[in-house]
């Protein structure tokens, strides 16, 4: 089994990626959708709010975890693979590193994230681990959780909102751009719009998915995915729903 968590509906596009690649993986979700977002929490809290997470998956069968939360990842990830060495812990700030270091044609990087990802500078150490030639340029654009959240994806003041972010990022001539959080991918279209044709939009959920599906064998039988939230709601019940392309049976549990 292979668990996967994330602080809301975000690492829900990490799921889809996955499913893309690995149809019948089977599949345990947790949003913590009550806690978030983690993008303001302490390291001590996201790593509390994490391991508790890990713990519920771990009575679920999961041996492989996947950290679906850039917050989580930044934070958090070295501290879970400490505590649990008996699992296999992936998490998705390596593979978005990956990606867009492969991604560059002129080594200009943008990467955009929670306050708590980019101020924990993680994504500039793991790209200048890959090449520390590639020029990173970082913003923090912490509206965007809650405005994903909202489903306020396609309003226009979430496009005021985008454009105010993204106005440096643009000025320093990125030519590629991470979306380092998993709720972003939701605001691609919108992100690709503002950035303009000359900047490649990458998440860093398909990166992830490739690799998975390099190193796992995949069960011959349909998988039987299960979904969990920490507080659910009929929102969030649509808005899942619209990410994965199908009505999923999603059940609360209290951490």
């Amino acid at each position: 089994m292979i668990g996967i968590f994330d602080s809301g509906v975000g690492g829900l596009t990490v799921v889809k990626e996955i499913k893309k690649a690995m149809p019948k993986a089977p599949i345990v979700y947790f949003g913590d959708t009550a806690r978030l977002p983690y993008g303001n929490k302490s390291q001590e809290t996201i790593r509390k709010y994490s391991s508790e997470i890990v713990d519920f998956l771990k009575s679920k069968n999961c041996q492989t975890i996947i950290i679906a939360c850039n917050s989580a990842s930044a934070l958090a990830a070295d501290f879970l693979r400490e505590k649990y060495p008996e699992l296999n812990i992936y998490d998705v700030v390596s593979s978005g590193a990956q990606a867009v270091t492969e991604a560059t044609k002129t080594r200009r990087i943008g990467v955009i994230g929670t306050a708590a990802t980019i101020n924990s500078g993680v994504y500039k150490k793991k790209i200048a681990e890959i090449d520390p030639k590639i020029e990173v340029h970082v913003q923090a654009c912490p509206l965007f959780v809650p405005l994903v959240e909202e489903n306020w994806i396609r309003r226009p003041e979430t496009k005021k909102i985008a454009r105010a972010y993204l106005r440096g990022l643009k000025l320093k001539k990125v030519d590629t751009l991470l979306l380092g959080c998993t709720h972003y991918p939701l605001l691609e279209k919108v992100i690709s719009e503002v950035m303009g044709k000359r900047t490649k939009v990458i998440a860093s959920g398909e990166k992830l998915a490739e690799f998975l599906k390099k190193t796992h064998l995949e069960t011959k039988f349909p998988s039987n995915d299960e979904y969990f939230v920490s507080d659910l709601t009929p929102h969030f019940e649509k808005l899942a729903g619209k990410i994965l392309g199908k009505d999923i049976k999603i059940r609360k549990v209290m951490l």
